[in-house]
């Protein structure tokens, strides 16, 4: 074996710079209002972008982890899933993930620490939004009118704080989004009538300590209540991380570019 372990360290470190250096098709942006400020954010356009076709649009929404002004951050998690030879192919779409500044937050969520540092999130059913919410859905319609988008193929998706802004997102745009797939996020019950003409999928990890899984079954538990299309995913053994088997999931994509806006 040891003959080969200088092939395979070779082989992992040549697929990691690969995958960096693939990252950069994500061109670097930045919105700006004359109100509120700037946002930096990466757009990834198909291959062979036409715009006289119009194409569906993915809006990713990244975790508290990766908040910041580099602009390269929030293209840890999920980045590399659209850059797929075989997804690229099979679905063209232009694919958005926007940089939540330091010391903001997507969703208007009281975020309180208890003594045993768990947080615990107290979501908001109305209110005005996060001053990251509110710049960055700016910067989702004004690139919904720069981009020819099929806008029937809407789409949004987050993990954590990224989840539960994909909550919030929609509740603001209810006849936006068509599919929506928050990842260990929540949001307030009560907002489900808000939601339900865009289809989800909801996952969870069972173990999470950061972010309660009953955030997420409860929101499940509302959208049907209210006559709404969910699907919910919990993974029994999954913590925090469950963004890892949710971008795993080999019918995630299919699904999402299966739905159109419902009218």
């Amino acid at each position: 074996m040891k003959y080969y372990m200088p092939f395979i360290v070779l082989f992992f470190n040549f697929t990691s710079m690969s995958i960096a250096q693939n990252k950069s098709l994500y061109l670097k942006k930045e919105y700006t209002d004359a109100k509120l400020g700037s946002i930096p954010y990466r757009i990834l356009l198909p291959e062979h972008y036409d715009n006289s076709k119009q194409y569906p649009f993915i809006l990713m929404l990244h975790g508290s982890g990766e908040r910041g002004d580099d602009n390269e951050k929030q293209l840890v998690h999920g980045a590399s899933l659209f850059l797929k030879e075989r997804i690229r192919e099979e679905y063209p779409a232009i694919v958005v993930f926007p940089q939540c500044p330091e010391g903001d937050f997507w969703s208007n969520v009281d975020n309180n620490t208890k003594s045993n540092r768990q947080s615990a999130f107290e979501f908001k059913e109305k209110g005005a939004p996060t001053r990251a919410m509110e710049i960055m859905n700016k910067m989702l319609l004004s690139l919904l009118e720069e981009y020819n988008v099929d806008m029937n193929s809407v789409y949004v998706g987050g993990l954590s704080m990224g989840g539960m802004g994909t909550f919030e997102i929609v509740r603001r745009n209810p006849d936006l989004f068509a599919a929506a797939f928050p990842i260990c996020g929540g949001a307030h019950p009560e907002t489900a009538g808000e939601l339900i003409k865009t289809d989800w999928w909801i996952f969870h990890g069972k173990k999470d300590k950061v972010v309660p899984c009953e955030f997420s079954i409860k929101m499940a538990d509302a959208i049907r209540a209210a006559n709404g299309n969910v699907k919910l995913t919990i993974y029994p053994e999954a913590e925090h991380d469950s963004w890892t088997p949710a971008f795993a999931e080999s019918e995630l994509l299919p699904w999402v570019f299966s739905k159109k806006l419902k009218h």
